[in-house]
């Protein structure tokens, strides 16, 4: 299997260091708020990178994080905690506010068929984890105190604007004055922040360097470090944490335990709505629940992911969202055929070969999980026979759906047989159809329509499908 690495910036061959187990670890939501459209593309091309491990015969060991604490409202460790100021907004306490939007992005990982990770971990139940890798920072010279926290001092660590070719002499030059004048360097970063004096917040902790909290970077680097080890296999987020939280991770980590941080680094480029990143403070964020008010299920969202490949800037609109159904109909279509199988005729004999299709989809999958070119080959197939499977091929697609159910986490086996009066139906029409009685006809269609059946008329007779 192989994918663009980040950290080489070059597609590589992935090479486990304890296979088959291999370890992945993915930056996971900041509970504030609800996850938007954006954050559910990132994660479904997550969750079909552990599928395509899988495929590839590799054995994922996954963690995901969730972060519901420390994670400010500015990179550069100033403003409030994002976790504080949700709590402020719906007069709650921060733990409600973690609490309720940790279940809504669980929920929405379960309608959007996603795996569920071996260890989903939350940072306030790692303080403990967090403070012994400070202390190990401390130790090794790395940190400093000044009135508000403990900092990470990067021009300690050599090489800390490599991973996301930053320019430092630039960032020092502009850095603002209105930022922390106490810190060394403007690309110093919290570990440790303390709490204000003359406020008591939800969530703090006791240290040995004072009551607080910590900071955002330090949480993925203690938690997967002590769930998957000193060095990852494979590292995974979105595009917009290169600069700096996962230039901080590294920083960190590989200062506190002298060895590589992660290997392979995977990072989902940026989703656009309207020419504009999606972002919540732009107001053009868009949740499940709205895409679900508008009729489209998490299916069709799903399939619209899959159509763009993960290091491409991509596009959402609702204009796509209603072509991917068209084409998800298409797909389940396809998979109903299996429903209804015809004996072979004359003139269409050869049976399809769903392994060359099952191999050419994989391939692509492995292959910088290029889903819109499995998509493309699953589409060929479609073409070749979108009216009828023979009875000598039912078992094969049943088979084939299998594997692409597994592979691209779709449901498409997941839909039943027309109920016996449906059945009934659909015979009655063919039988008013071949005594030309039109009338008839139209209304048994008409019926099957307000239960959600369509029909395709064929050579063949007429082939049903969901609506």
């Amino acid at each position: 299997m192989k994918l663009y690495n980040t950290l080489s910036r070059q597609i590589e061959e992935i090479k486990s260091l304890n296979p088959p187990q291999i370890t992945v670890y993915t930056c996971g939501p900041t509970v504030y708020d609800y996850a938007h459209v954006g954050h559910w593309f990132n994660y479904v091309r997550m969750d079909t990178l552990i599928r395509a491990l899988k495929a590839s015969g590799l054995q994922p060991k996954w963690v995901m994080n969730i972060t519901d604490v420390g994670h400010l409202t500015s990179d550069a460790d100033e403003g409030e905690d994002k976790l504080e100021k949700g709590a402020q907004r719906e007069g709650k306490t921060a733990w409600e506010i973690a609490a309720f939007y940790t279940q809504d992005f669980l929920d929405g990982m379960q309608a959007l068929n996603l795996l569920t990770p071996d260890f989903i971990v939350k940072a306030t139940d790692h303080i403990s984890d967090q403070i012994e890798l400070i202390k190990r920072l401390e130790e090794r010279g790395y940190t400093y105190v000044i009135d508000d926290g403990v900092y990470y001092d990067t021009s300690k660590f050599e090489g800390y604007a490599s991973f996301a070719k930053l320019d430092l002499d630039e960032q020092q030059g502009g850095a603002r004055v209105l930022l922390n004048p106490q810190k060394r360097n403007s690309s110093d970063f919290a570990l440790w922040k303390f709490s204000l004096k003359d406020r008591k917040r939800d969530m703090e902790w006791d240290s040995p360097w004072g009551k607080g909290f910590p900071g955002w970077h330090i949480e993925c680097s203690a938690m997967s470090m002590k769930h998957l080890g000193e060095t990852l296999d494979i590292h995974t987020g979105g595009i917009d944490h290169i600069p700096v939280h996962h230039t901080n991770e590294i920083a960190q980590s590989e200062a506190a335990t002298g060895k590589r941080f992660a290997n392979y680094w995977l990072h989902s480029n940026h989703i656009m709505v309207g020419g504009e990143k999606i972002s919540k403070s732009l107001g053009n964020s868009i949740r499940l629940q709205e895409i679900a008010s508008r009729g489209f299920s998490p299916e069709v969202l799903r399939l619209h992911i899959l159509e763009s490949h993960y290091r491409n800037q991509s596009t959402f609109s609702w204009e796509s969202l209603e072509a991917a159904s068209n084409r998800l109909q298409n797909l389940q279509a396809f998979a109903d055929l299996r429903f209804q199988p015809i004996e072979a005729h004359e003139h269409e004999t050869e049976e399809l070969d769903f392994n060359q299709y099952r191999k050419l989809i994989g391939e692509a999958v492995l292959e910088d999980l290029n889903t819109p070119q499995a998509l493309f080959q699953l589409n060929q197939l479609i073409d070749l026979r979108s009216n009828a499977i023979l009875v000598s091929e039912k078992d094969g697609l049943g088979a084939f759906l299998s594997f692409i159910d597994e592979l691209l986490g779709t449901r498409l086996l997941d839909s039943d047989d027309l109920s016996d009066e449906q059945k009934s139906l659909v015979k009655a029409r063919e039988e008013a159809r071949r005594k030309q009685e039109w009338a008839k006809s139209d209304q048994l269609r008409d019926l099957l329509t307000e239960q959600g059946i369509g029909l395709r008329d064929t050579p063949h007779g007429a082939i049903w499908f969901r609506l």
